[in-house]
């Protein structure tokens, strides 16, 4: 069964599990992160994200790519990936498909820290560099739109549009409004070497564990992030809201849950949405 969370104008939908599968689907953005495992429902989205190469977030991607096929959707998916694993990943597809005695329709984009594409219309994504085990990336989503700058915000509309008309420059800007960044698989100083992602609409973000059962010294030499390293940042966090997710397989659901309404502080904890199992409600 997956999880669906509703973070401020986004929903985020799918399924995580730490060493396990992570596949996830923002909707509103056409995208779906990582390919864990293959979602029958996520086939039809045209443009997937692979954060690294791990089995347990880029194995599935075949299985989704023929998946497309089934349900009639025979237009090229773009796959997004870290620079240095695009032969890898190109060589998998080639020899599955060897296997199957078919091909798939993909095109794969490769992408290095600081890289800003164009997804679709308003859409565009900008890779920074996460914490983990080979090369791996985080992905944040932003829309670029043109608006007066604040000299002119106070002027009538006939005024504006005599400006115009004129070909008076300097009237607009364009400005970036950054709407939803994906950081899984890290150590928690990706929130330090990629600052921005705190100022993003909503952060999703990993927090592989949350209490003693691992300490934060294991849980870095395991390259993750733990919720103590959240908790000792939490008045950094800007965002309108933080999706956690890939959590380890030490926790149930409910625990998952409890844990987290008694260890984050309140101003923080109501800006939370936990995509685990079970519930779907704000802490706050």
């Amino acid at each position: 069964m997956l999880t669906e969370v509703q973070a401020g104008p986004y929903t985020v939908r799918g399924i995580s599990v730490a060493g396990v599968y992570t596949s996830l689907q923002v909707p509103e953005l056409g995208v779906v992160l990582d390919a864990g495992v293959p979602l029958r429902s996520f086939a039809t989205t045209d443009h997937l994200f692979l954060s690294h190469g791990h089995a347990d977030h880029a194995s599935a991607l075949g299985s989704l790519l023929a998946i497309r096929g089934l349900v009639g959707k025979h237009s090229p998916a773009q796959v997004y990936l870290p620079a240095e694993i695009e032969s890898a990943v190109r060589e998998a597809l080639e020899a599955l498909g060897r296997l199957h005695r078919s091909e798939v329709a993909y095109e794969t984009i490769p992408m290095l820290p600081g890289d800003t594409r164009k997804v679709d219309r308003d859409i565009w994504v900008r890779a920074f560099r996460t914490h983990h085990a080979g090369p791996s990336l985080g992905y944040q989503f932003l829309k670029r739109v043109t608006k007066l700058k604040p000299e002119h915000q106070g002027l009538p509309g006939e005024e504006i549009a005599r400006l115009r008309r004129e070909g008076t420059p300097g009237i607009f800007e364009e400005v970036e409004r950054l709407e939803v960044a994906y950081a899984t698989d890290t150590l928690a100083r990706v929130l330090e070497s990629a600052p921005s992602i705190l100022e993003s609409r909503v952060l999703i973000l990993e927090s592989t564990y949350l209490d003693p059962k691992r300490t934060v010294e294991e849980t870095q030499e395991r390259l993750h992030t733990h919720l103590d390293e959240i908790i000792d940042r939490a008045d950094l966090f800007k965002n309108e809201a933080l999706v956690l997710m890939h959590f380890s397989q030490l926790y149930g659901p409910q625990q998952v849950h409890d844990l987290i309404r008694q260890r984050v502080p309140e101003a923080l904890r109501q800006r939370i949405q936990v995509f685990a199992p079970s519930t779907n409600a704000w802490f706050g």
